[in-house]
């Protein structure tokens, strides 16, 4: 199917873009506040917490101690090449957002941010990421491209594959490797097994998050699971992708042979795993937002919180 298909018609949210108005230093600090909310810039809390636990048991591992200096360049990084993949998620699916009413009014579409300014922004922040990656080890330099890709082929996995959410968990699971050679230089097999329990937590509620426009996404030919197998297919898949999850972080745990507060965190999460399934049905989806946002950020600080416990009562020092 050709991006054709995905334009908007002459009418609709996107035939009258607005622009934004004014001019000097506020007109500019009001071009960023836009550019920020373009890219969700809070939603970093999804990944950025298990990148901490990634470079904070690595630096356990190595020293005992917290290597302050990676785990500053590892947030900046992580930030960065999430600004980078959710302005190049925004620019490609521009046509797509115009088309379904839950995302006609994103900056894209409205004109409250203008396509050169996102372009301009995703390159800063592309080379904000490979200047960090240079300065954390020339490895992290080398495989920076690898983390990089999947963000870049995610916003097309909708328009050739009925799993996108896949491609969405590939590019997350990233973040806890890329974290653990940062701080030690080498391959874990512990951060491997971390990663895919990251991507497929946010593979998982993915499915439950694109429930919402499985009608829609239907009726414009944008592909994903809720659309191809129905609501109920995708909701089971996502039960069964957090079972997953968790068996994951559960072998992480005992791969480090981490202690109590750890299984203490694990059991947290199995709590909020539970609510956030029992709260969307397929007849009920009036509660997408709450579980994708408010239980899944919870799972990933309070997991840090209990992981960082774990490490300190271990011997983890500043």
């Amino acid at each position: 199917m050709s991006d054709a298909a995905f334009l908007p018609g002459p009418s609709g949210p996107a035939a009258t873009p607005r622009r934004p108005s004014g001019g000097g230093g506020e007109n500019e600090l009001g071009h960023v506040r836009a550019f920020l909310r373009l890219v969700v810039i809070e939603h970093s809390v999804f990944a950025l917490p298990f990148a901490y636990i990634a470079a904070l048991a690595a630096s356990f591992d190595v020293s005992r101690s917290v290597h302050w200096a990676d785990v500053i360049l590892v947030t900046v990084a992580m930030v960065a090449a999430r600004t980078f993949a959710m302005a190049a998620n925004r620019i490609i699916d521009r046509a797509i957002d115009a088309r379904n009413p839950r995302t006609a009014n994103r900056e894209l579409v409205t004109g409250a941010v203008a396509v050169r300014t996102a372009v301009i922004g995703s390159i800063v922040a592309l080379a904000v990421f490979l200047a960090t990656a240079a300065a954390l080890s020339w490895l992290c330099l080398a495989l920076a491209p690898i983390a990089v890709a999947p963000l870049v082929v995610y916003p097309y996995a909708k328009r050739f594959t009925d799993f996108p959410h896949a491609v969405l968990g590939i590019a997350q699971a990233v973040a806890p490797v890329g974290a653990w050679i940062a701080v030690t230089g080498h391959w874990s097999w512990a951060s491997f097994v971390l990663g895919l329990a990251v991507g497929s937590w946010i593979g998982g509620f993915d499915l439950i998050y694109a429930c919402q426009d499985a009608e829609i996404d239907r009726r414009i030919g944008v592909r994903s699971v809720p659309a191809r197998f129905g609501i109920r297919g995708a909701l089971i898949g996502s039960t069964v992708t957090h079972i997953v999850t968790f068996a994951l972080f559960v072998t992480y745990g005992l791969m480090e042979e981490t202690g109590a507060w750890w299984w203490a965190g694990l059991a947290v999460t199995a709590a909020a795993f539970c609510y956030e399934h029992a709260i969307v049905s397929p007849k009920d989806l009036s509660r997408v937002n709450r579980a994708f946002l408010t239980a899944n950020g919870f799972v990933g600080i309070a997991l840090f919180v209990f992981a960082l416990a774990d490490l300190l009562s271990r011997g983890l020092s500043a």
